[in-house]
């Protein structure tokens, strides 16, 4: 009874400690929404977790100052799911062509996708503005999109995840039977890589919607700005009094991300729970 006791209670702080964490982490989150709908003076007089009565002023006010917040969804969705599905394909596809087969210069191959990881993406910043400039690509979604098809960091993440879940018997059985490589990749090894995919798409979605100084330097046509460009104008002098509006713009941003975290979680854990099922 003792331990059982004990054991109890062990599982009871465990649930306080993560309650507390999980707290601490909704709390800036919760933060941000009230005030976006407060006024800046309620703001301005200290931080409260009630909300206010200002959401419809403050949206107003973003109205006013034309922060479309329709073509910014627009546009940041675009940019954002289509580098994170390119993203996740291509890398996928590369992991398994680095998993499955063997080839010369793979190893070298290898170790320029690690090298490219430590590469900072600030240093062929200005190469490659002046490569799109060339091309004719400036002011476009294109150059935001397409590079995602070589992302070194989700390669990396898919090859090692691959090499925990690969079965070669599957392939070889798929190959007995006349399947296709490309069948074979999507037939058999995307359903495995389900969790891995769910868990890059996140970053790459979260990365690439948060992204704000490439879109700077590439876009200047304000109908194709992105969420955290529109956010940015509202820090102009202009708007520096109009905190509950600054705050509403943000949470407008913040929330797909939410939403899209929530989703993909749930990808997440059921891709594990079927996989250790399999096993």
């Amino acid at each position: 009874m003792n331990d059982l006791k004990k054991l109890k209670a062990q599982r009871m702080l465990i649930y306080i400690f993560f309650g507390l964490l999980t707290i601490l982490s909704i709390i800036p989150f919760w933060i941000v929404i009230v005030n976006s709908t407060r006024s800046a003076e309620q703001i301005q007089q200290g931080m409260s977790l009630v909300p206010g009565g200002s959401f419809i002023d403050n949206w107003n006010i973003l109205m006013d100052r034309g922060f479309n917040i329709f073509d910014g969804y627009k546009n940041s969705l675009i940019i954002a799911g289509g580098s994170t599905i390119l993203s996740m394909y291509f890398s996928s596809l590369t992991a398994y062509g680095f998993t499955v087969y063997e080839f010369k210069g793979k190893n070298f191959l290898f170790t320029i996708i690690l090298l490219l990881i430590m590469l900072p993406p600030q240093v062929n910043m200005i190469g490659f503005y002046r490569f799109m400039a060339s091309v004719g690509l400036l002011d476009s979604y294109i150059p935001l999109i397409v590079p995602s098809i070589a992302s070194a960091p989700t390669v990396f993440f898919m090859k090692q995840y691959l090499e925990t879940v690969y079965h070669p018997s599957y392939v070889d059985s798929a190959r007995i039977d006349g399947a296709g490589e490309f069948k074979i990749f999507h037939r058999i090894i995307l359903p495995q890589m389900a969790p891995a995919i769910a868990t890059m798409s996140i970053f790459s979605f979260v990365q690439s919607w948060n992204n704000f100084l490439m879109p700077l330097i590439l876009i200047n046509d304000r109908s194709k700005y992105t969420l955290p460009m529109l956010v940015q104008l509202l820090t102009t002098d202009t708007y520096t009094t109009e905190y509950g509006s600054l705050y509403l713009g943000v949470s407008l941003s913040v929330i797909p991300l939410i939403l899209a975290y929530i989703f993909l979680s749930k990808r997440i854990i059921g891709g594990v729970t079927a996989g250790g099922i399999k096993m």
